[in-house]
């Protein structure tokens, strides 16, 4: 099947999130900003123009303010969840491992990663349904047996090379309420959101931890930070794997010795994709339904870029979500009764 054509600005169209992209590069941007408030306050043409205008000069001063502020504040983030350090990717070398890269999200990701020439290892139960690059190759495998993990590790590593990327992808979700779903089903629903990302680690994250190089994506939600009536199972079983990617990212530092070992977590809203087939989501100007090519191309970019990082998308509706244990009681309870109505199982 084709690719979307990519809508300017976005492929979802004007959001909330191109606005805020949009106002970053222009009002939020030191680099703008900064010089235009030098340009007003120390040059002879500038000052005349300010002087009849004193509230705008006053704004000039708050915006380069915060836009210094916010990039401050971003260096530190990365710098820190980088541990500080620097490391080298060779993406002639690099071997990437993807659970669920037949379908969906990740199969864009593979598909985009095998267009650079990377190689690629699709951990999945069933074979991808349309071509993908020559770099990429298909490993049938069981991710919540962890025996059938390294009895495929094992023909990975011998046939492919060690695994320095693991890209937790895989995900189910079934739209059941607390009392409409079964016990084998919430089973299974942990064993491959949650349980998988351990028993993947426990096998690929050794190597990476000798080495001091390597990195481990999580592919959570941001139903993860928002608790969501018909698929608190689901909820749940991201949000186990947004503390597994915490956990594991101050683990590395100081347990493994490992500084360089990168941590990503991914917490996209909801995706064009069978996933979301059994409910009814709204597409909405500041949460809009998001291609799989969009949160693709999110992970990707991050991958490459050789660091530690999240990638939240739509950036509009992440940041409410990632706030959302701060709010008053009442407004967090009555957001979740409205997400309710959103997601509602069909």
């Amino acid at each position: 099947m084709a690719s979307p054509a990519k809508k300017w600005p976005s492929r979802e169209g004007f959001t909330a999130d191109v606005l805020g992209k949009l106002i970053s590069r222009t009002l939020l941007c030191p680099w703008k900003m900064v010089p235009l408030l030098a340009l007003a306050q120390y040059t002879d043409k500038g000052r005349e123009f300010i002087s009849t205008r004193p509230h705008l000069l006053k704004a000039l001063r708050t915006l380069a303010a915060l836009a210094v502020l916010s990039r401050v504040g971003t260096w530190l983030d990365r710098r820190a969840i980088n541990n500080g350090q620097l490391d080298h990717y060779d993406w002639n070398r690099e071997v990437v491992l993807l659970t669920g890269g037949s379908g969906g999200i990740g199969h864009k990701v593979a598909q985009m990663l095998g267009e650079r020439g990377i190689k690629v290892a699709i951990l999945d139960i069933t074979p991808p349904t349309e071509t993908l690059p020559n770099s990429v190759r298909y490993f049938e495998c069981d991710i919540t047996s962890p025996a059938h993990i390294k009895e495929v590790a094992n023909a990975i590593r011998a046939s492919f090379g060690r695994p320095t990327i693991l890209i937790n992808n895989a995900g189910i979700l079934t739209g059941k309420t607390i009392l409409g779903t079964t016990e084998s089903t919430t089973r299974r629903m942990f064993e491959v959101n949650t349980f998988a990302h351990y028993w993947l680690a426990q096998e690929f994250l050794p190597d990476m931890i000798s080495a001091n190089h390597g990195m481990v994506v999580t592919v959570a939600s941001q139903a993860g930070y928002t608790v969501t009536p018909n698929m608190v199972d689901y909820s749940a079983s991201k949000a186990a794997a947004i503390a597994f990617h915490e956990g594991l990212a101050a683990e590395l530092v100081t347990r493994y010795q490992a500084p360089r070992v990168r941590t990503v977590l991914v917490t996209q809203g909801f995706t064009r994709t069978p996933l979301i087939g059994v409910l009814t989501p709204e597409d909405t100007w500041f949460n809009p339904l998001l291609h799989p090519e969009t949160v693709a191309e999110g992970i990707v970019q991050q991958v490459l870029t050789g660091e530690s990082g999240n990638v939240v998308l739509p950036g509009s509706a992440g940041y409410l979500c990632h706030r959302l244990r701060g709010y008053p009681l009442w407004l967090q309870h009555g957001l979740r009764c409205r997400l309710e109505q959103l997601v509602r199982a069909s």
